[in-house]
């Protein structure tokens, strides 16, 4: 089975996801942040919207759910505590999808309700704002050594993982990892891919686990050129992972 994806934009920076089995013609939307932008996407598709998965609580991504829920009749799959949900998942659960697997992957850090959805047999996964091309998310309800674990449960995923995220930061992201990882000739290459791609007007969005494994300084907490670069040498990967976002933080 291949699903069909397509990705949508809405607010000034969010991007939400069609997930379509054509074989059972179940659908399912990755978060509702907007309702009118999951709406049209469903209309512009032609698919019969049958889930909606939740990644975590903040508003922009949950503000439409209500509405969706009530124009489509969908299922709503999140984390508990989320309003409106009719499937309350944890992380390690496992659900079906169609024809395939989705394995819950909880990554406390941004928040601490935040889950990812891995499809195995697609080799993609729906990161939420946990990790981002080129960067992770702010840790509002967690900290560093948290958010540091978390982003190891994603690094264990095979490498050609396709990563849908659910925001474009790409080009801030991409003048901070320079600042940090210099010396990085993949990320140059990668930071000037981006760059040609939002000049056109397009997504860089989905990335893949390859990718920002050679190129997201959130992910390379142990690379000697980005620890010697914080003259951090001797310290620990959580801890570097915690300065490196420090220093976006106030980048």
């Amino acid at each position: 089975m291949t699903l069909k994806i397509h990705q949508f934009s809405y607010n000034s920076d969010n991007y939400g996801v069609l997930v379509h089995d054509p074989t059972s013609r179940a659908t399912t939307c990755v978060d509702a942040g907007d309702a009118g932008a999951v709406l049209e996407a469903v209309a512009e598709t032609g698919w019969s919207l049958s889930e909606l998965w939740i990644t975590h609580h903040h508003w922009d991504h949950v503000d439409g759910l209500a509405e969706v829920k009530a124009k489509t009749g969908c299922t709503v799959t999140g984390p508990d505590g989320v309003k409106g949900v009719d499937r309350a998942v944890a992380g390690g659960e496992m659900f079906d999808f169609a024809d395939s697997e989705v394995t819950l992957i909880h990554t406390p850090g941004h928040t601490l309700d935040m889950l990812n959805y891995y499809i195995a047999d697609e080799k993609i996964v729906f990161t939420g704002d946990t990790l981002f091309v080129m960067g992770c998310g702010r840790l509002f309800e967690g900290d560093g050594p948290m958010m540091w674990e978390s982003m190891k449960k994603l690094m264990a995923l095979p490498p050609d993982t396709t990563i849908y995220c659910a925001h474009e930061y790409t080009l801030a992201n991409a003048e901070f990892t320079l600042s940090v990882d210099p010396e990085n000739q993949a990320l140059k290459a990668q930071v000037d891919r981006v760059r040609s791609l939002r000049d056109a007007g397009k997504p860089t969005v989905p990335t893949d686990l390859a990718t920002e494994l050679a190129t997201n300084p959130f992910l390379r907490a142990g690379d000697a050129n980005i620890r010697a670069q914080l003259g951090m040498e001797q310290a620990s990967d959580a801890e570097v992972f915690t300065e490196i976002r420090f220093r976006k933080d106030n980048f």
